[in-house]
Formats: structure tokens, sequence, C-alpha cells
């Protein structure tokens, strides 16, 4: 930590002479006084400015623009998780989830440069698409300003309302009785800049079906995104921003058909309850806001923010239902805020050295309050008894700091090595630290090729979403009694993270590359769904093993555009080492002395997409577009002849959906009009088998769904 600390000092004692002169000599040509064009003038380069302060220099970096957004089926009006699917080693799960070279989540968001810290939600985005102009996944050996999440950094810089004083009216609706209207609004007003959306979504498939039904019963959903940015220039050098955003998510819990109750378990004398009747909901919200000051004045530039979040979780059960299926139903509510700074900076140090150094501060706290209705039972596992409510409140608070420095070196004009290291403290659950190298290759002959190699060691806390289970005492001689009593609190996971790779430009229209990476992991962390409540568990593998290969390609002429990706991975971890009571006796026996695939693993994934757009003749501003996803399946237990079970053994089959998008803008009345068919096929997919560690229910990917949209443009 000293050693962190006095690289902090001397990177922030380089900064203050610089912003002292500053302040001492003000532009003469600043402030009110400034022309529109200088506005804008100034904004570009404070923008290249700020992107400056963290290159992906050595990373493996995939970008998405706000136009690439709008030519994928659906647009900006589907969920931000479905676009994210359409880049390389990016693995579809169940509740919407998604997995980056088969790591669980694993992922740290960034909006203009800012850390937005993790909230509780399971189900829904927390992030509209129409926020955004361009959306970068950072992955591989990263550099030493990214930490705490290793899997990779999704890095969104929103739109501003810069370059256009106006906005959109929009409505989209079609198939699952969808229906979603949105705006957005942004301009400038002198030295001022801002933009504003929001959007509701209502669906009747909220989540994923669990049977495979077109219309899945009880799977309604109610949605409400909200969005604001402003930024005001002071002279040029210096801006100050602010951007907030909110979501309100609504979610019933689809429910099988045809099912009852086996009997085990009698309310009153009553022990059917039809599955149809389940009424099972979960809401989730989530507000953030950052206020940030940039900074750029030769040769320096540095950014300071102070952030916010707050989310929530609550689960509402079907008591009667829940405790005739499963002997148990737990009610939660679980909340977090989080406040806390960032400081990133960079200098120039000469023509051969760059110097990026920062620290980052932030602090947890989170309650949970939950009631579980469980049965008592006797010696042999038999009901005793009628129900009753257990109560659980408890709170927790979790402390990380963060401090990196760093030195771009330019070993020779087609060579330049990136080297550094950051310090992370994490004081929650468990207090631990480490300090981490990091060191990246980069060689590039000439424009058209890049070549990466590099090494990361990575500590990763674990999700601070483990709060408030009922106490493993408190339910002894109940129907929710676990097989396992111990519970031992998640460690830290600490990561040895191995990449190389290239990316060739052989024209301007055509790009392609191919990454590979290998990770060894202790205390590797994963999350499971235990119990009913639709609420993740994280718990540790005390060993770690993932590697694999991703192949992308580009292209774009004319009016063609279009991309292809594949992955291939494995993912294995070994030894239970923490939240032991979620396992069964077998399961934990077994991965106690064997390598088992993590759940979310898949072995081969892809992607591709295509675009046409007329720009002459009769269909001019006509374009006709499709995706495809693959997936060769997500792991499920494995049945041995002898009725054992091999955890996470097999995996379920593999699937390709196929999705079509027609769009025109009429020019007159500047409004476009889109047709998107998503899953042309109907293919009927599993997502999930409801098998698989930490595995709570099945999953099927959507049914087919025809779907319209107008959108209304205003202004300049």
């Amino acid at each position: 930590m000293r050693v962190s600390l006095l690289s902090g000092i001397a990177f922030l004692a380089l900064t203050f002479p610089s912003i002292a002169h500053a302040e001492d000599n003000p532009p003469a040509d600043g402030g009110a006084s400034a022309t529109p064009k200088d506005i804008v003038v100034t904004a570009q380069k404070l923008d290249e400015a700020r992107a400056h302060i963290q290159p992906s220099l050595g990373a493996t970096s995939y970008g998405v623009t706000s136009a690439a957004i709008k030519d994928l089926p659906g647009g900006d009006n589907q969920q931000f998780n479905q676009i994210l699917l359409q880049l390389p080693g990016v693995v579809q799960d169940g509740f919407g989830q998604f997995h980056v070279r088969d790591d669980h989540n694993g992922l740290q968001y960034r909006i203009n440069g800012t850390v937005l810290p993790e909230g509780l939600a399971v189900f829904g985005q927390t992030l509209s698409p129409r926020l955004v102009n361009k959306v970068d996944l950072l992955t591989g050996a990263l550099p030493a300003q990214y930490g705490l999440r290793s899997a990779g950094i999704i890095d969104i810089t929103t739109k501003s309302g810069m370059f256009n004083n106006g906005g959109t009216v929009s409505i989209y609706g079609g198939s699952h009785d969808t229906i979603e209207p949105s705006f957005t609004y942004g301009g400038s007003s002198g030295q001022t800049n801002y933009f504003v959306s929001g959007d509701y979504r209502h669906d009747a498939l909220g989540i994923e079906s669990v049977d495979g039904r077109s219309n899945p019963i009880h799977d309604d959903t109610d949605q409400y995104q909200a969005f604001a940015y402003v930024d005001h220039i002071v002279g040029d050098h210096d801006r100050v921003s602010f951007v907030g955003g909110y979501s309100n998510q609504w979610f019933q819990i689809p429910n099988p058909g045809g099912l009852q109750p086996d009997g085990t378990w009698k309310i009153g004398g009553q022990s059917a309850y039809p599955s149809e009747n389940l009424n099972e909901r979960q809401l989730e919200r989530t507000g953030f806001g950052q206020l940030s000051w940039l900074h750029d004045d030769e040769p320096l530039t540095i950014q300071a923010s102070l952030f916010a979040r707050y989310s929530s979780l609550t689960y509402r059960p079907d008591v009667t239902g829940e405790l005739l299926y499963n002997g148990q139903a737990q009610a939660a509510f679980k909340q977090d805020l989080a406040l806390g700074g960032q400081v990133d900076g960079v200098y120039h140090l000469g023509d051969a050295h760059t110097l990026r150094g920062g620290l980052l501060l932030i602090h947890d706290h989170s309650t949970s309050d939950t009631t579980t209705h469980v049965f008592p039972v006797d010696d042999d596992g038999a009901q005793a008894g009628e129900p009753y409510a257990i109560v659980d409140r408890s709170g927790a608070n979790a402390t990380t700091f963060s401090a990196y420095l760093q030195d771009e070196w330019k070993l020779a004009p087609t060579l330049t090595l990136n080297y550094g290291a950051r310090y992370d403290r994490f004081a929650g659950y468990r207090t631990e630290d480490q300090l981490s190298p990091r060191a990246n290759l980069v060689w590039q002959p000439d424009s058209s090729l890049t070549v990466h190699a590099g090494y990361a060691r990575y500590f990763v806390p674990p999700p601070f979403e483990l709060v408030g289970s009922a106490s493993i005492g408190e339910l002894t001689g109940t129907s929710a009694e676990p097989a396992i009593t111990q519970n031992t609190t998640p460690y830290a996971e600490r990561q040895h993270y191995f990449d190389v790779g290239f990316e060739a430009h052989p024209s301007s229209s055509f790009s392609y590359g191919v990454d590979a990476y290998y990770r060894i992991s202790q205390n590797l962390i994963d999350e499971g769904q235990f119990g009913a409540p639709i609420i993740l568990t994280p718990f540790n593998y005390a060993q770690g093993r993932i590697g694999g290969v991703e192949a992308n390609m580009a292209y774009s002429h004319g009016g063609w555009n279009a991309y292809a990706n594949f992955a291939a991975a494995k993912a294995k971890g070994r030894g239970i080492v923490s939240s032991q009571f979620s396992f069964d006796p077998d399961e934990l026996a077994y991965i106690a002395n064997h390598y088992i695939y993590l759940d979310h693993d898949q072995t081969y994934t892809g992607s591709a997409g295509v675009t046409y757009t007329w720009k002459h003749g009769a269909l001019a501003r006509t374009s006709l577009g499709g995706s495809m996803m693959y997936g060769s399946g997500l792991r499920t237990g494995l049945e041995l002849p002898d009725g054992s079970e091999v955890p996470n053994g097999a995996h379920l089959d593999g699937y390709a959906q196929f999705n079509l998008s027609a769009s025109h803008h009429f020019a007159g009345p500047n409004l476009d009009v889109r047709f998107d068919v998503i899953n042309v096929l109907d293919h009927v997919y599993e997502i999930r088998d409801g098998g698989g560690v930490g595995v709570g229910a099945p999953q099927y990917g959507p049914r087919r769904g025809f779907f319209v949209g107008l959108t209304k443009t205003f202004g300049a």
C-alpha cells in the first residue's frame, strides 16, 4: 500500500503546477464571449482529451456506435444486453444476463470515463441504448487504470446534444403485447450542452419463458427509464458535466403450466395449487448521478468525479404456492447506496513517455430485510405443524480503495510498452488487498497491422449482494434446513491473465482480428440462484482455469455494412471454499476432487449481421438487414448410469437465432419507419433447463415476434 500511495502522491504533485498555471492565466478568448464555433471546437477537443485519459492500448477493444445500434433488428428499442450479445465472446444467459469470456458477469460499467457502481438488479437493464453515442467493450489484459472486475469494461460515451438542437418521439410495439413509447431531446445554449431521454416499455415477455411457450403464463413487465446529461464549458480548458439516470422495472415471474405440488406439504389440509395460479413478482429500482470536472492544458489532462448510486430489489413471493411446492417462501427487500469519488489523469513527460495515474474510493451501505416462511419438521424431515415466519434484518458496509500509476513508453516508432501497477483494498465481508502489476507490448509496423501481448494481475472483490440471508441456525429443524451448514464468507478472486492477439486493416473497408487468452484464478468467483427468490449469491471455487480464442471481421463499403464474430472457450473450477450451504453434499464432494465446467461455460459462440442501405433511386434511404446469434449450449448436469450426477458435466443443445429488419426514412416529414422480425424461424431453444450448479429454473429463448416502429425527428 505504501508504494501505491507514494505513486499517487507523485502523480498529484505533477498535476498541481499545471492546474495552478491554468487558474492564474485564464484564456483571453474564453468565457461568455466565445463564439458558437469556438464552443464546438472546444467541446471536441475536450472530448478527445477525456478519451486520451484512458486509452485501450494493449487491451482487446470492440466498439458499437449509435448508428450501428440502429441498424440492428430492434434498433435502440431493444434492451441494452441484446446489443452486447453481438460482440465477440459474449454469451447469452437466462434472466437477461450475459457473460464475457466465460466469466460470470465480472463487468464494470463506465459512463464518460467514470465508474458506475454495481447495483442489485437481476433482470432489468439500467441503461437504455438511446443514451449511447458509442459503447466499447474492453477485455483481455487491461491497463492498470482498470480493476475490480476482470471480464471486461463496458465504456459508454453518452450523447451530449452538442451537434443537434432537436430530438425524437417514437412508438414501437408488436408481438407479446409490446408497446414502447420514447423520446430524446438535446441541444446547446451558449456554453451549455444537454441531452435527455426517457422510455416506457410494457410487454408480456419480461423474463424468458420457462416452458417454451410463445406467450408465457404470468410474464408481464412494466419498465421505465430516464437519463439526463448536462455540461458547461468553462473557457478553453475546463468543462463541468452531470450525468444522471433512473430505472424502475417490475417483473412477473413466469409460471409453468399443468403442474401440481407433490403433496409433501399441506397448509390447513390444502395440498393442491395449480402452477398457473402462482403470483411471484420482483421490482428493481436504480438511480445514479455523476458530477465531473475535466481539465485539459497540455501536458496535463485530468478528470475528477463524484458519484452516487442507489438500487433496491423487492421480491414478493406467492407464499401459499411456494410453501406447497418448495416447503419455503421468502419475501426479500434489499437496498444498497454507493458513494464515491474518482480522479484520473494523464501527463506527457517528453516524446517517449506518457504517465497516467488515478485514485478511486467507493463506500457501500447495504441493508436486507427478509421474511422466510417455513414448516416445522420432525427428525425424519416430515411436516410437523403449520408454517411460520422467520424474520431477518441486517446491514453491512464495504469500502473499496484503488490507486494506479502507469507509463506508456514508446520504445521505438513502431513499438510501445504500457506498464504499471494498481493497488486495490476491499474492506467488506472480509478485508483483503493486492498490488497488481500490468504490462502490455504493442507492435504496429504500419497502419494496417497492430499486434499486442499482455499480462495482468487482477484482484476481484466478491459482489456486494450477499447480505442478510436467514442464518443457518434459525433454519435448523425447518423445511428450509440446508444439508450443509458450513457457510464460509466469500473471498476476493486473484488472477493471472495472459492475452495475445492482432488486428489487421488491409483496406479502409475491411478489418479482421484474432485474440487468445488464458486465465489462472485462485478463489474464482461465481454466482448462482439458491432458493426461491430470484437473487444471486456469490461463491468461490478454490481454483479456476479459463481460456479461449476470439475471431472478428468487419466490412463497410458503399451501402454495405457487415460483421461476423466467433469464439471458442473453456471454463473450469475445482473445490468450493465459500457459501457451502448452497450445495448438496454430493456436489461438494465431487467438486472437491474434480475440475468441473462452470455453469456459464459455452464452448462455441458466434454472431453476425449485415445491412444494406440504398443511397439512390426509388429505394433511397431504405435499409434491409439481419443478424444472427449462435451458441453451442450452456452447461447442465450429467446423469450417469449408476444414478449419480456430474455437476455441469453436460451441455444443452446448440441453437441459432436469426432476426430481420427493414427501415425507411421519409425526408419530407423527417419520419423513420421500421419493421423487425425476431427469431424469424421461430426456433424453440433452451438457454437453461434448470440443471447445473446454482441454476434455479429453465429459460427458453424468445419465440418469433413481429414489431413496427415510428420515429419522428424534429429540430435541426
